[in-house]
């Protein structure tokens, strides 16, 4: 199960579906059914209904279920038109409003940075199962979930900090150009310049981070190198002196 940020559970998600700039809509799935996280929960069907109908789009609430950003209460930008369970999983369209942080929240979307949705959301534990695997494993089947928020996410930090732990495996590759792409995205959003200067630095700050992700794999990777020809050299046969003395 998810651990605890800000008084409630946090679920992420790479699912956007459809952008329309002209209307300022996102559409996107905030959580998947039937599908094992890192977690190790499984999120079944009808998990959001009873939140959808207290606090949905067309409820009468006046707390209704909000669109973040970063899972900040103050960073509100926008409003859900639509949150509506499907077979796949919660579908959602978001309104971006004209403010500052909309505006900043649509510009990021133009320009690919904004690709991830989190959800802030609270176990209803009358309503989760464990289940054990017949392999010794287990998972968690969550039938009810509170649902307060979903989040635009911009590409987070965690999703680089086990660098040097990557740097050891075989998908080093494929993190050097997941690292190299996003740097591609952020330089070309500086270069545009467009946004708030909150905007800009945000941006600038991500730069710099990238850069010292891709720098520290680098290093790891020649220290991984220097260390495997020292260990060559350690392996090497001591020449035998008594050898060549007998010959001579």
């Amino acid at each position: 199960m998810s651990k605890l940020i800000n008084g409630y559970n946090l679920k992420s998600l790479t699912e956007i579906k459809d952008i329309s700039l002209g209307k300022r809509e996102v559409a996107m799935y905030l959580s998947k059914f039937d599908v094992l996280d890192s977690d190790k929960d499984i999120i079944k069907k009808g998990a959001f209904a009873r939140s959808l109908k207290d606090r949905g789009v067309d409820s009468p609430s006046n707390r209704k279920i909000a669109f973040l950003r970063h899972h900040d209460w103050q960073q509100q930008i926008g409003k859900w038109l639509k949150l509506e369970e499907n077979d796949l999983g919660l579908f959602a369209v978001g309104k971006l409003g004209t403010s500052t942080m909309g505006e900043d929240a649509l510009r990021d979307y133009e320009e690919g940075i904004i690709k991830e949705h989190s959800i802030g959301f609270q176990y209803m534990t009358d309503n989760v199962r464990k289940v054990d695997n017949t392999d010794g494993s287990f998972h968690y089947e969550i039938f009810e979930v509170k649902l307060y928020e979903g989040s635009a996410v911009t590409f987070g930090a965690n999703e680089f900090t086990e660098v040097l732990a990557i740097g050891k495996s075989e998908n080093k590759v494929q993190l050097v150009e997941k690292l190299s792409k996003e740097i591609d995205i952020i330089t070309k959003a500086l270069i545009n310049g467009r946004g708030t200067d909150e905007r800009l630095y945000n941006l600038e700050m991500k730069l710099k981070y990238l850069n010292s992700r891709l720098i520290d794999l680098a290093m790891m990777q020649s220290a991984i190198s220097s260390k495997a020809q020292a260990e060559q050299i350690d392996n090497k046969p001591n020449f035998d002196w008594n050898k060549l003395n007998n010959l001579l």
